[in-house]
């Protein structure tokens, strides 16, 4: 699907999203915890559709309500053992999403009953390394990395897992949430520094509505400073019967954003004091020169002389594209650093960012693991190709709003891997935006 932008400021309140990122974990945790749990989540997409075809493989059984989702989870013993019995052999369909992989492989391995992990799109290329080598040695068989399906033997063994923490932090989610399943207690060593530390906070954070603690301690680890997070069996897991998914600052990043350049945008719905590292594009925009307010739940920027800055993102890589969308319409450079992990997303995002903002008129610098913004004011406008990554589809979307002329975007479709109804909260907004 090509959608084209023509120029219109957003301006106005749009509510934010269910969080994608706590609804994967919140998903999970239900369907392991004894006991029936209905998920106040205002929004769906292909990737949480992903981890509920996934869990609903393993033996769950998750019905869509008119609020979200009630799950009743993997058959298993009394709340006093919660010992989860997953369906052998179990196919499981994780789409293209990374997160669902990665967490739903640590898990597999903890039940113990085998199966097979499947992916489309860039999955098979997303690295493993090193989680794959811990689960192999912590009594795991897997078949070769770099191709799916994958396929799972054997029963995670508890134990010491190490992890470095420049690597994915998904990584350690999938582990934190698969602990809980093992038979003995289970120490997670993170070393530092810890990029997305904030992803890790929401796991621990999923784990606590369910009744599991997660211990903190630091150590030196040859030599090298690490959190170690303890994780013991889940004997008095429990369901906490209703949770809500909050808001979803990533999504809401690109409505602040929009906001910063022209017009003024509020987004409603979210937590000002939320774990979400993604909220600190209200920091980001203020050091561009924005305007920003927060009162209550509702978060909003507005425009003002934006200027270039020096940003790191080691912390918040899928802020890249939004920051890379006020960064053109600043004056001056911007640098956005420490974002080499860009590189293995859905699209190679940092080559995309480049390729979109450059088709637009801006003028951009590809870096190893950094961009360089030579911002200038409005974009003329052009043709993008969306390259199947649903932020960069949508950042095409925000900057085209502001441009000179319109902004055609080749493969618009893909927004619904994580906002199916963008194009319509965009029109909401006052966004013109044509399919066709």
């Amino acid at each position: 699907m090509d959608v084209t932008i023509h120029p219109a400021p957003l301006h106005g309140t749009i509510p934010a999203i269910a969080s994608k990122s706590m609804a994967h974990r919140l998903l999970i945790m239900a369907a392991l915890c004894p006991g029936t749990t209905d998920i106040n989540c205002n929004a769906t997409s292909k990737d949480i559709e992903a981890t509920v075809s996934c869990l609903e493989a393993l033996g769950a059984r998750i019905a869509s309500t008119r609020l979200g989702f009630r799950v009743n989870p993997l058959p298993g013993t009394s709340a006093t053992d919660n010992i989860r019995q997953a369906t052998p052999g179990a196919h499981l369909d994780c789409g293209e999403s990374g997160s669902t992989l990665r967490f739903m492989l640590p898990i597999v391995a903890a039940l113990g009953r085998g199966g097979s992990l499947d992916g489309h799109g860039r999955l098979a290329e997303r690295p493993l390394s090193p989680l794959y080598e811990e689960l192999v040695c912590h009594g795991v068989t897997l078949s070769t990395r770099g191709r799916l399906p994958l396929e799972v033997s054997g029963t995670l063994l508890p134990g010491r897992f190490s992890i470095p923490g420049n690597v994915s932090s998904q990584f350690v989610s999938g582990l934190l949430m698969a602990a809980p399943l093992l038979s003995a207690p289970s120490e997670i060593v993170v070393t530092e520094p810890v990029e997305s530390r904030s992803y890790i906070r929401l796991t621990t954070r999923a784990l606590a509505e369910f009744g599991v603690d997660v211990g903190v301690t630091h150590e030196t680890v040859d030599g090298d400073r690490a959190t170690v997070l303890s994780v013991s069996p889940a004997r008095g897991t429990v369901s906490p019967g209703t949770v809500t998914v909050e808001g979803d600052w990533s999504n809401a990043a690109f409505w602040l954003a929009a906001g910063a350049v022209a017009g003024g945008v509020s987004v409603s719905g979210l937590d000002l004091s939320s774990a979400q590292g993604d909220r600190a594009i209200m920091a980001c925009a203020a050091a561009f020169g924005a305007r920003v307010g927060r009162s209550g739940n509702v978060a909003s920027t507005t425009p003002d002389a934006l200027r270039g800055r020096t940003i790191d993102v080691r912390d918040t890589p899928d802020l890249v594209p939004p920051l890379a969308a006020i960064a053109a319409n600043a004056t001056g450079t911007t640098v956005i650093a420490n974002a080499g992990r860009l590189r293995l997303k859905e699209s190679d995002r940092l080559k995309t960012v480049r390729e979109a903002l450059s088709a637009m008129g801006a003028r951009v610098e590809e870096e190893p693991d950094a961009l360089v913004i030579h911002g200038n004011g409005p974009l003329s406008g052009g043709t993008v190709d969306a390259a199947n990554d649903h932020r960069i589809a949508m950042m095409a979307a925000i900057a085209g709003a502001n441009a000179l002329g319109p902004t055609t975007i080749r493969g618009a479709e893909c927004v619904a891997k994580s906002y199916p109804r963008f194009f319509e909260d965009f029109r909401t907004l006052g966004g013109i935006a044509e399919e066709g």
